[in-house]
């Protein structure tokens, strides 16, 4: 069929797109409660989990305000090909899916098995996180279980695509047609015409290196983003072999194109935004060392149009090699719209020796023999800029010896008085390791119990404080969300100690 009669066909056909609960949710304006969405159904009832971590997004008949980042790349481009394209919350699919032909679902984790799913799922020994239950109670709606069989194409896509490679049954078993794997502005539309016209769909579509998109050909999103998330960037440098995300070339958004985005969010509202990218303060660099004026107009930029600003990345070697330009991001940071930011940010070992073998690009621009310092050093500049960070650890890594351990249990020691959650995951084959075996609880050494343990107390010692002061404010709204954080944060602790004991 020629390109003209296909495009004459997608005229006036109608794709919706969605995601499951857990997603399609402002986390209550912190993007980085979303972690919490994969842990188990077991530490508190389930509606005071929801309430607390993935309320349901404010909707216009069925159509979120605010939807993930990443659907809406998928919504520009399929708005941009020609397509009838809507997105819709997941509890009013049914309001449209009898029009529809094909329905796109954004997945982030959709069966548990992300390095926090199956940390959390394997200590707390039980069965399916919130994301994986949410996903599928999504695919077994009724109005979706009758619109598949009508002949309803449904195409999945989104960072956690890898997984179903995992569970390849799970696709025949709840009528998944296709998975998309990577990078999809180039193809999508291809794919979508495929299912609008009837034609066969591969079960499995992984994006050639060849089709990854430049950045003139990643439209701007149209439609406001969960949290004012706006991409400044892709890929990454430092190729750490645990990391799949180092596989793709590095491409920095242009000012100009930053600015839409922004833009878009700001007029629907949303005055509280996160700047995404593998590693925030490397904004417009080719290595590993941060360009100082390229970020500062960075951030000017960004707070023009939102009262307050997080980052979704950075790393410890970028802000340790800067400290006086971290001190120049917090003055225009911080200011009497905001207190702090947040950021996720990965420790991954207090080794030098391990470091050297799997991270050693991460210590640059210093040495790997040099990484606790490094990281003990950023720690204070943070502390001192006001960013309080999610930290990550990486435990059961190939090559992971019981002397890296010891220097990984020293290193959280030290960061003792050090504003911040460390979460210590479980290792997860992907990137240059995705041939090796999974680490498990049953794998886990008293070594490893023990930096657990540590590492749990250090988070809820700061969790308790960092919540305080989010709902601090007046009004009964703040003292319920009060309550509930701290009932949260008391039935965590209860059922550590049951578990640890």
């Amino acid at each position: 069929m020629r390109e003209e009669e296909m495009a004459l066909r997608v005229d006036g056909m109608k794709a919706l797109l969605t995601a499951d609960r857990t997603l399609m949710s402002n986390h209550r304006q912190n993007e980085f409660f979303g972690f919490g969405a994969t842990a188990p159904p077991a530490v508190v009832p389930e509606w005071l989990y929801k309430q607390l971590f993935f309320p349901p997004v404010k909707t216009n008949s069925g159509v979120p305000v605010e939807a993930p980042y990443g659907l809406r790349k998928v919504e520009a481009q399929l708005t941009n090909e020609g397509f009838s394209v809507l997105t819709v919350d997941p509890d009013h699919l049914n309001r449209y899916i009898d029009e529809a032909e094909v329905l796109g679902v954004h997945v982030m984790d959709p069966f548990g098995l992300g390095p926090a799913s199956t940390t959390f799922a394997r200590i707390l020994r039980t069965g399916e996180t919130y994301t994986a239950k949410y996903f599928r109670t999504l695919l077994e709606k009724p109005e979706v279980e009758r619109a598949k069989k009508r002949g309803l194409k449904v195409i999945v896509g989104g960072p956690g695509a890898w997984q179903f490679k995992c569970r390849p049954r799970f696709l025949e078993e709840h009528g998944i047609d296709c998975v998309v794997e990577g990078e999809a502005e180039k193809i999508v539309g291809k794919l979508f015409r495929r299912a609008l016209n009837g034609d066969e769909l591969p079960r499995f579509y992984e994006v050639d290196v060849k089709e990854i998109p430049s950045l003139e050909e990643i439209p701007d999103i149209k439609n406001p983003s969960v949290n004012g998330l706006v991409e400044i960037g892709r890929g990454c440098v430092r190729g750490c072999q645990f990391c799949s995300v180092t596989l793709r070339p590095l491409r920095w958004y242009p000012y100009e194109k930053i600015e839409k985005e922004l833009k878009v969010n700001a007029e629907a509202g949303v005055r509280w935004g996160i700047l995404h990218a593998e590693d925030v303060l490397l904004y417009g660099s080719k290595d590993t060392q941060p360009y100082r004026e390229k970020v500062l107009k960075l951030h000017k930029l960004a707070k023009k149009y939102y009262d307050g600003v997080g980052w979704s990345h950075t790393s410890m070697a970028a802000v340790a090699s800067g400290p006086e330009l971290l001190e120049k991001v917090a003055e225009i940071i911080v200011d009497g719209n905001q207190e702090w930011w947040g950021a996720e940010i990965g420790i991954e070992t207090g080794s030098p020796e391990l470091a050297r073998k799997i991270m050693p690009a991460k210590c640059h621009p210093f040495r790997a023999e040099d990484w606790p310092e490094v990281v003990k050093t950023a720690a204070g500049v943070m502390s001192d800029s006001n960013l309080i960070p999610a930290c990550t650890l990486m435990v059961g890594v190939p090559q992971e010896t019981e002397e890296d351990i010891i220097k990984t249990i020293e290193l959280v020691d030290d960061l003792r008085d050090f504003e911040s959650l460390i979460v210590p995951l479980f290792f997860v084959p992907m990137g240059m390791l995705k041939d090796e075996d999974w680490f498990r609880a049953e794998d886990m050494n008293p070594l490893h119990e023990e930096l657990l343990v540590k590492c749990l107390r250090h988070s809820l010692y700061w969790t308790k404080k960092i919540m305080a002061n989010l709902y601090s404010k007046e009004g009964l709204p703040a003292l319920f969300l009060n309550f509930l954080s701290r009932f949260f944060v008391w039935r965590v602790e209860r059922k550590a100690r049951t578990i640890m004991s």
